[in-house]
């Protein structure tokens, strides 16, 4: 009776403990958000002419809230429909991206001479900013929605090439050691050995490369127009609407935020353990 009244009292105070926990992040987390709104306020009294306040900016954006996909005629549309638009080009560039990535990664972490031939270029062009891409994809493609899923694309190659190469170079020599005892084909090894010994570095790699992609395909829709939420922040703003410029920062943050928090689920569905945030 005296253990099962002690497992019972540990279990309480431990639970006690993680609700306890619980509610300390919940307040964090709303204490961090009430700063950043109370900065907000503070520098819209000072710049009253041109930034509005928190309330003023709900307000004004109310319909957009409220409405998210309504279509009023050409080029009047929701900001769902817009932000559904940069969804389309990013998950189209960023899965071509993965599709082309993964499988070099694969090449360059197995094979020394790869890693000394193809290195060198992804160092030279891995630091070139995004947007240097997109005049060349226009040049290419004589149009705005095939460059802007290049330049996605292009973007996009990098940390998932490199991620993926780390990984596959430290995968355990004790694994490749049995399978080759195991007498298992190359193609079985890189199948049930190398892929699944790498899964956790190739998912950082995505995660990094869509992150990009997302905040690359805003800077782009700027640029090419059409519909948009980079074209969205672009037209409010010559509009001198700064309202929905705030609607679409917190759009894109949210959507950002919702997009890594998918892949993070996939990856710990596919590893098998809680994938680091």
């Amino acid at each position: 009776m005296a253990l099962m009244s002690l497992a019972t009292n540990t279990r309480t105070f431990i639970n006690g403990c993680f609700r306890n926990l619980f509610r300390a992040n919940i307040l964090l987390l709303i204490a961090g958000f009430a700063g950043v709104i109370a900065l907000w306020w503070a520098i819209a009294l000072f710049r009253s002419e041109m930034m509005p306040t928190p309330p003023e900016a709900f307000v004004k954006n109310l319909d957009f809230i409220l409405n998210p996909f309504y279509r009023r005629g050409l080029g009047d549309i929701g900001i769902g429909w817009l932000l559904l638009a940069s969804l389309r080009r990013v998950c189209i560039g960023f899965l071509l991206g993965a599709i082309v990535a993964i499988p070099v990664g694969v090449w360059i972490g197995l094979s020394r001479n790869a890693w000394l031939a193809i290195n060198p270029i992804i160092q030279v062009f891995k630091p070139v900013s995004p947007l240097v891409w997109l005049p060349i994809a226009l040049a290419i493609f004589n149009a705005a929605e095939p460059s802007a899923i290049f330049v996605i694309f292009i973007t996009s190659l990098w940390s998932t090439i490199i991620n993926t190469a780390e990984g596959v170079s430290n995968v355990p020599k004790d694994y490749l050691e049995v399978a080759q005892v195991l007498e298992m084909p190359r193609w079985k090894q890189l199948i049930k050995v190398v892929l699944p010994a790498s899964l956790p570095y190739i998912f950082t790699g995505l995660r990094i490369s869509l992150g990009i992609a997302w905040l690359v395909i805003v800077a782009v829709e700027m640029l090419t127009g059409g519909i948009g939420i980079g074209f969205f922040v672009w037209d409010e703003w010559n509009r001198l609407n700064v309202s929905s410029v705030f609607l679409a920062v917190f759009v894109i943050g949210v959507t950002g935020l919702i997009l890594d928090y998918a892949l993070a689920k996939l990856q710990a569905i596919m590893t098998r353990r809680p994938a680091q945030s």
